[in-house]
C-alpha cells in the first residue's frame, strides 16, 4: 500500500487538483450524483467534497485605507478639507489627497503620514498626535472622499461586468449585487471566486438556491467573481486518443461514445474496461469514476451521458492510480490551454492501484 502526498496543481488558474484518492468502492445504485442507473458501466466510484472556507479572524468588520484612497483631512486653524492655499489639483480637487502606493498620506506641515490599513478613526488618532506639534489640543477630521483601494473584478454573464471598488467590507452576495444582477446564460454551478490565482472552494449555486450562507465569505481587494455562460459546452477527452482535447457539446448532449469516437481511438491498445471520468459538479463536490466502455460497446450498459465540463482519460492497457493519472492529464492541459470547470477535486489518501 502506498500513501500518496497531498499536491494541489492549478490549471490555467482556474482548475485545482488536491492530490489523491481512496481505494476503489464498488458502483451501487443510487450512490451516484447527478448520475442515473443508466450507466450501469461504472465499476467504482468515488465522490470528494471540499469544505467551503472557514470564517477568517483577519476579514475586518471595518473599512481599512489603502493606497489609491482619497482622504479629506480637517485642522481648524492649520488645514481645511484637504486644501492648502493656492489652486487645488489632481486628488486635492475631490477635496482630499490621495494615498500613495507607500501607504503614506502627505500632508502640508507634517510631511508623510503612514495611514494604509487603518481604520478612518485610527487615522484620526494618529493625526492628532502629530499635528500636537503644532496646534494645542488639535481637533482632526478625517473621511474618505473616494474609495480606490480595493477592486473588485466581475467577469462574464453579469448585467454590468467589470471593475468595482468595494467601499466597506462585503459579502459575496453583496459583491454579486455589484455587478447588477446576472444575465439570463449565467452557469453558476461553473461559478467562480479567484483569489490570488487560486480557486476558493465557494459554491455560489448553492449559495443563490439553497441559501447555504456558509458560501457567503467576505470578499478581499483584488477578488475577481467569474460567472461562465452556458452557450459554448464540451468535454475533454485526453489519453491513448487520436485527437485529445476538447468535443463540444450539441444542444447541451453527449454521450461517452460519442466523445470518443469524436477524439479516435483510431486503433491503438488501450484499457476499455478502465476508462477514467473526473466530474466537477460545483466548485466544492465532484466524482471520480471508473467505467467500462467494453459493456457499453457490447451493448451490456447504455451509452452513459456526459456533462459539461467532464474529463474522460482513456489509459494504455494495464491499471494505473488515480495520482498516476493526474500525472498524465496535465501536461496535455497545459498544452492546450483550456479552462475548464472550477475545480477537478482529488482528496488525498491511499491508492493500492
Amino acid at each position: 500500500m502506498k500513501r500518496f502526498s497531498l499536491m494541489a496543481v492549478l490549471l490555467t488558474a482556474s482548475v485545482l487538483l488536491l492530490g489523491g484518492c481512496h481505494k476503489y468502492t464498488p458502483y451501487a445504485p443510487g450512490t451516484m450524483i447527478d448520475i442515473t442507473d443508466q450507466s450501469s458501466a461504472i465499476l467504482a466510484l468515488q465522490e470528494v467534497t471540499v469544505p467551503p472556507p472557514s470564517v477568517d479572524p483577519t476579514d475586518s468588520v471595518e473599512y481599512r485605507v489603502g493606497p489609491g484612497d482619497v482622504l479629506s483631512v480637517t485642522v481648524p486653524g492649520l488645514l481645511e478639507r484637504g486644501h492648502g492655499e493656492g489652486k487645488a489639483t489632481g486628488a486635492e480637487s475631490l477635496g482630499g489627497f490621495r494615498v500613495y502606493t507607500s501607504g503614506k498620506l502627505l500632508l502640508p506641515l507634517v510631511g508623510g503620514v503612514e495611514v494604509a490599513g487603518l481604520t478612518v478613526e485610527q487615522i484620526q488618532a494618529r493625526l492628532v498626535e502629530v499635528f500636537a506639534a503644532y496646534i494645542k489640543q488639535p481637533v482632526v477630521s478625517v473621511e474618505i472622499v473616494e474609495f480606490k483601494s480595493q477592486p473588485l473584478y466581475l467577469l462574464g454573464k453579469f448585467n454590468k461586468p467589470g471593475l468595482v471598488y468595494l467601499d466597506r467590507p462585503t459579502s459575496l452576495l453583496h459583491g454579486l449585487a455589484l455587478g447588477n444582477g446576472l444575465a439570463d446564460q449565467a452557469n453558476l454551478r461553473g461559478a467562480r471566486v479567484v483569489r490570488k490565482d487560486k480557486v476558493l472552494p465557494v459554491d455560489i449555486y448553492q449559495l443563490f438556491y439553497n441559501n447555504d450562507l456558509r458560501q457567503n465569505i467576505q470578499l478581499r481587494q483584488g477578488d475577481a467573481i467569474y460567472v461562465p455562460g452556458n452557450e459554448a459546452q464540451q468535454v475533454f477527452v485526453l489519453g491513448t486518443v487520436g485527437r485529445p482535447g476538447p468535443v463540444p457539446m450539441v444542444n447541451g448532449r453527449l454521450n461517452l461514445i460519442q466523445a470518443l469516437a469524436a477524439a479516435g481511438l483510431d486503433g491503438k491498445p488501450y484499457d476499455a474496461e478502465h476508462v477514467r471520468l473526473i466530474r466537477t459538479l460545483s466548485p466544492t463536490r465532484g466524482q471520480l469514476m471508473v467505467v467500462d466502455l467494453g459493456k457499453m460497446m457490447n451493448g451490456q450498459a447504455l451509452p452513459m451521458p456526459l456533462q459539461d465540463g467532464d474529463i474522460v482519460f482513456v489509459p494504455k492497457t494495464g491499471l494505473g492510480g488515480w495520482n498516476e493519472i493526474i500525472e498524465q492529464i496535465l501536461p496535455t492541459f497545459q498544452l492546450i490551454g483550456v479552462v475548464a470547470q472550477p475545480y477537478m477535486l482529488y482528496e488525498a489518501a491511499t491508492d493500492d492501484n
